[in-house]
């Protein structure tokens, strides 16, 4: 995806209340990367083996947004963090929502749930995501 500051979050950054991470570069990916696509599912069925994960090259990149979601979860715990704000639209942090700005169309654009956001809601951690 592109690179996209939400000046809320760049404000939590500052203040110390939050923390930056890439699950894809925590789980080994290079940057810039392929494009990825969940392919048979969501994040949920990634997670439990009903899913992979892969990138433009047609590449099985799903063990590598596993450990990247394992290791967000993991700097998360570390963290007491209680809620997470992700990219919107992203097979890592994709946070399941239905995009407003789209009602008109046919169907609505609906975003699936990306790998980290489905570890870190099973984790009781609530995701949020970034308007931008």
């Amino acid at each position: 995806g592109e690179s996209r500051t939400d000046p809320r979050v760049l404000r939590l950054f500052r203040a110390g209340r939050a923390i930056p991470v890439c699950p894809e570069q925590l789980g080994g990916l290079p940057t810039p990367r392929e494009p990825a696509e969940i392919v048979g599912g969501d994040g949920q069925d990634v997670l439990d083996g009903r899913a992979r994960v892969i990138d433009k090259m047609g590449r099985d990149v799903t063990a590598s947004f596993v450990k990247g979601a394992e290791q967000v979860l993991f700097l998360a715990r570390q963290a007491g963090a209680k809620r997470a704000i992700l990219k919107r639209k992203s097979p890592s942090c994709g946070v399941r929502s239905y995009d407003r700005s789209e009602a008109n169309r046919t169907p609505p654009s609906i975003s699936p749930e990306g790998v980290t956001a489905a570890l870190l809601r099973r984790a009781g951690i609530r995701v949020y995501g970034s308007p931008t």
